[in-house]
């Protein structure tokens, strides 16, 4: 799998339904730290609202999820959100509902297609984009390696992070998951190169 499917932009839509009011919000997110700022600020912002759940899943490969009720009935916000995000195939993404209580319990059933269905038009109101799967990687070379390196790099659309050229160079950089293969060969015949795979995402 060398794409993955996110959000650009994120979408915000409202339901409400018995009186009760839902407010839908969509994130582009990369960390566990970034999800907890943005929920602690929606906490802030809508702190007379009844529920705060959510629901996000990270990583090119999907491995990260999780889904909370914040208080409501097990299993009837968190996951009902969480089940959009993957009927979309969607990942790095956070989706908040914000419940404003309308007086009118709405039950089990009804709980989870609020919510359920907040999420949907969430997600149908963001901007949906596919992108390639990028290998995270560090290369060491000497100085009068560099032209051929970085003509190398830049053949191959590399996305730079970091460089620092002196008389040892290092340069991190993303790539596309496919020209793991190309950049391996680009630096077969060249002497002392350190290549170190930091990661993918």
């Amino acid at each position: 799998m060398s794409k993955y499917k996110t959000i650009s932009t994120g979408g915000e839509a409202q339901y409400r339904v018995l009186g009760s009011r839902h407010i839908g919000l969509a994130y582009p997110v990369s960390s566990e730290e970034e999800i907890k700022t943005i929920i602690d600020t929606l906490w802030k912002e809508h702190h007379s609202a009844t529920h705060v759940c959510y629901a996000w899943r990270l990583g090119w490969d999907k491995s990260r999820f999780r889904a909370n009720d914040d208080g409501e009935p097990g299993g009837t916000a968190g996951k009902p959100i969480l089940g959009q995000i993957q009927s979309f195939d969607l990942t790095n993404i956070l989706i908040c509902v914000i419940r404003y209580y309308g007086g009118t319990k709405l039950g089990t059933g009804g709980l989870i297609d609020a919510y359920k269905t907040t999420a949907k038009l969430t997600i149908e109101a963001s901007t949906i984009e596919e992108r390639m799967v990028k290998d995270h990687y560090s290369l060491s070379f000497s100085y009068d390696q560099m032209p051929v390196i970085m003509k190398l790099l830049k053949d191959l659309n590399m996305e730079k992070i970091a460089a620092h050229f002196e008389n040892e160079c290092k340069v991190e950089f993303l790539l596309d998951m496919d020209q793991e293969g190309r950049l391996h060969k680009g630096l077969e015949d060249l002497d002392g190169v350190e290549l170190t795979h930091v990661g993918r995402r």
